[in-house]
Parts: C-alpha cells; sequence; structure tokens
C-alpha cells in the first residue's frame, strides 16, 4: 500500500506551520515501508501533482481553523473538491489542491484523509504557539495510527480477493 503523508502550510505564518512540523517530526521518527512524508509547505501544485501518483491513501497535514479551542486536532475526509481560485499557487488551500489534483489527466489516488490542527496564532512568525506545538507529537501518532488502521483494512481486502 503506497501511502503520503503531506505537511502544508507557511512556516512564516506561525501555527499555519504546524503540518510542515508534523511531517518533519514524522521524518525524524521513522514512518512503515510504503509511506512517503512530504514537507509541502505552501507548494499547492507540487502537492497537486504529487496526488496524482497513485497512492493508495493521502493524508494532508494542515492548521484548520474552525473556532475549536487552539491544539484540537480533527481528521476530516473531503467528500469532493472545494471550487478555488487555482491561480493563485501560494494561496492554494488543501481544498484547491484536490480542485487541481482531480483535474489533470493523471492517474487517481485513493482515500484522503485531512488531519487538522485548531491554530492559536498565525500572525507573522516562525514559533508555533504552546498548545498547537504541544500537538505536533500527538498529532504524529494520530497520523500513524491512521495509516495502520488503513494498511489493516487494505491487508483484510487484499485477502477477500
Amino acid at each position: 500500500m503506497r501511502t503520503l503523508v503531506a505537511g502544508v502550510g507557511n512556516v512564516f505564518l506561525g501555527d499555519d506551520g504546524f503540518g510542515v512540523a508534523v511531517a518533519r517530526h514524522l521524518a525524524a521518527t521513522g514512518v512503515p515501508d510504503g509511506v512517503a512524508v512530504g514537507d509541502f509547505g505552501i507548494r499547492g501544485i507540487h502537492l497537486a501533482y504529487e496526488l496524482t501518483s497513485g497512492y493508495d491513501l493521502a493524508i494532508l497535514v494542515d492548521a484548520v481553523p474552525a473556532g475549536r479551542a487552539p491544539g484540537t486536532l480533527c481528521v476530516l475526509e473531503p467528500t469532493s473538491p472545494e471550487p478555488a481560485d487555482l491561480v493563485d499557487a501560494h494561496a492554494m488551500t488543501p481544498g484547491a489542491v484536490l480542485t487541481l489534483a482531480s483535474g489533470l489527466d493523471l492517474p487517481r489516488g485513493g482515500r484522503v484523509l485531512l488531519v487538522g490542527c485548531e491554530p492559536a496564532d498565525v500572525s507573522p512568525g516562525m514559533d508555533l504557539s504552546p498548545p498547537v506545538a504541544a500537538a505536533v507529537p500527538e498529532a504524529a501518532g494520530l497520523v500513524l495510527e491512521l495509516i495502520a488502521k488503513e494498511f489493516a483494512e487494505f491487508a483484510e481486502g487484499e485477502r477477500r480477493c
């Protein structure tokens, strides 16, 4: 099973760099075979092309403001790409990336999940706020749990064929 873990966000805007911090944490601590970890930062076009490379699972990790307590994690499964302005490559949200990937004439990938964290501060600066920094290892563990669960379901499906 091929899996991509993509850390996204702008490291120059405080907590918006959460996804990148999780990707760096996973790269440093190790991931299972068949899992690629990438720091895509604000390079949404590169991520869109990577998503079309035939992954069975892609987990995007990003700051997701939703009015919860800072550092709160969530897992979302985008059901359809959101309409988005794809002209500005530096403003590509995960929804915009999925929209672009769905329109490319390349092999389609598998399931996409988004692990999000409620940011506290996205003002200019390179440090994560304390609650978001504390959520980095927890999010890395959550990503690994999601991979293990998907791998178990994938293996079960393989045995049924």
